[in-house]
C-alpha cells in the first residue's frame, strides 16, 4: 500500500487533517470548557450603558417610541435599562449579520503588520466567549475598518449620520446607504437603527483601553501593591521610568540651582589668595577692580606708530554730525560720566539698535 505515491499522499492528507482538527477544534474546546459563555445581559458594561442612555438623550422621541419610556430614578430604572440594552444587543447583532456588514468589516485584530497600532490591542480568545459571537464574525475582508474596537470611538450622532448617508462624513466612501434604519432623517432612527447603534457601541466596550485603544498603556504598579492600593503619584513615576518606580516611594523634587551673587568669590579662590601650582603663570597686568570700568588712562598705548611716509589724517575742522561744540570727543571722559555717548550713534538709538535697526535709516 505504501509502495505507490498516491497511497502515501492519501495517508499524509488524513494525518494532517486529524492534526488540524485536534489543534484547532479539540484543544481550544478543552482549554475553555470551564469558561462559561456569557449572555447578552452579562455583556452590558458601564461603558455600554452610558452609550445606551445617550441614545435616549439624543433621540428622545424615537427612543420612547421604539424602546420605551425610561422609568424614574430608582432600582426599576437600572433593571429596565439593563434588560432593554441586552434586548437591543441581540437585535443589533441580527441586523449586523443580516445586512452582511461582516463582509466588509472584520472583527479580529491580528498580531501581524502592526495592526494593534491601527485598531487597538490584539484580539484575545476570551472576547469571543459570548452568545453574540456564535458564530464569530472574524471576517476576511477590510473594505472598511476593523470594528472590533469601534465602541466609544465616535458619538451616536456620527454613527447615525454615517449609516444614513456615509458620503456626508466620509468623502468617496463605498459604503452603501441604509435609509431603512431611519424614519426619513438621521435623527429619527427606528428600532433596527437604535439596535445597530447599540451593537456598534458595544464592540470593544469591555476592554480597559476603552475608548483610546491605540494610545493607552497599562500602569506599571510598584512591586507589592495592588490596583487601587497605590497613589497616583507612584503610578505616574512608574510609568515614566522614574527611579522611585518599584519602591512605592516618590522621589523628592530637586531644589532649583541658585545663581551666585554678583561679586561673590568662589570657594576655591576664597580659601587662598595664592595661585594654584598646577595653573600656568601669566604676566598680564592686574585686572580692573570689580564695579569700575576701565578708563581711557588705563588702556594700553599702541605699540607701533604709523610710518612717516603714511599719510596722516587731517584734523577735523568741523564737529561730526550730531555733536555740538563743547561736548567731549570720542574716547575722552569727564568726571562722573563713565559711558560717553558715541558720536555716530545717538544715546536714544544705541540701546535699541540691536532690536530696531530701521531706526537708524537716514
Amino acid at each position: 500500500m505504501l509502495e505507490s505515491k498516491g497511497s502515501v499522499l492519501v495517508i499524509a492528507g488524513l494525518f494532517f487533517f486529524a492534526l488540524a482538527f485536534v489543534s484547532n477544534a479539540l484543544v481550544p474546546a478543552l482549554m475553555y470548557k470551564d469558561l462559561p459563555e456569557k449572555t447578552a445581559e452579562e455583556l452590558v458594561t458601564a461603558n455600554l450603558r452610558y452609550q445606551f442612555e445617550d441614545l435616549a438623550r439624543r433621540f428622545p422621541e424615537s427612543f420612547a417610541k421604539h424602546v420605551g419610556q425610561v422609568p424614574a430614578d430608582g432600582p426599576e430604572k437600572e433593571q429596565w435599562l439593563n434588560a432593554r440594552c441586552a434586548d437591543l444587543l441581540r437585535i443589533g447583532r441580527k441586523v449586523y449579520t443580516g445586512e452582511a456588514c461582516w463582509h466588509c468589516h472584520s472583527q479580529f485584530v491580528r498580531p501581524v503588520s502592526g495592526e494593534s497600532r491601527r485598531w487597538g490591542p490584539v484580539s484575545e480568545s476570551w472576547e469571543y466567549q459570548n452568545e453574540l459571537q456564535r458564530p464569530v464574525l472574524f471576517g476576511t475582508r477590510r473594505v472598511g475598518p476593523d470594528l472590533s474596537r469601534e465602541g466609544g470611538r465616535r458619538s451616536n450622532d456620527w454613527q447615525a449620520v454615517h449609516l444614513f448617508q456615509p458620503t456626508i462624513l466620509s468623502d468617496g466612501s463605498v459604503m452603501p446607504e441604509y435609509p431603512w434604519f431611519f424614519e426619513g432623517a438621521p435623527d429619527k432612527p427606528n428600532l433596527r437603527g437604535l439596535a445597530l447603534l447599540t451593537y456598534l457601541q458595544w464592540l470593544g466596550s469591555w476592554l480597559p483601553t476603552y475608548p483610546y485603544y491605540e494610545e493607552w498603556t497599562s500602569a506599571h504598579l510598584p512591586e507589592g501593591t495592588e490596583p487601587g492600593g497605590v497613589d497616583q503619584a507612584a503610578i505616574d513615576a512608574a510609568n515614566q521610568g522614574h527611579p522611585s518606580a518599584g519602591t512605592g516611594e516618590t522621589a523628592e523634587p530637586a531644589e532649583p540651582a541658585t545663581e551666585p551673587d554678583a561679586g561673590a568669590v568662589p570657594e576655591e579662590e576664597a580659601k587662598t589668595g595664592e595661585p594654584d601650582a598646577t595653573s600656568p603663570t601669566t604676566t598680564d597686568p592686574p585686572s580692573t577692580p570689580p564695579g569700575e570700568e576701565p578708563s581711557a588712562k588705563t588702556q594700553p598705548e599702541p605699540t607701533a606708530e604709523p610710518a612717516p611716509t603714511d599719510p596722516q589724517p587731517e584734523p577735523a575742522t568741523t564737529p561730526p554730525e550730531g555733536v555740538t561744540p563743547g561736548e567731549p570727543k570720542a574716547g575722552e571722559t569727564e568726571p562722573g560720566d563713565e559711558r560717553p555717548p558715541s558720536p555716530e550713534e545717538p544715546q536714544s538709538h544705541r540701546l535699541l539698535y540691536p532690536l530696531f535697526p530701521e531706526l537708524l535709516v537716514a
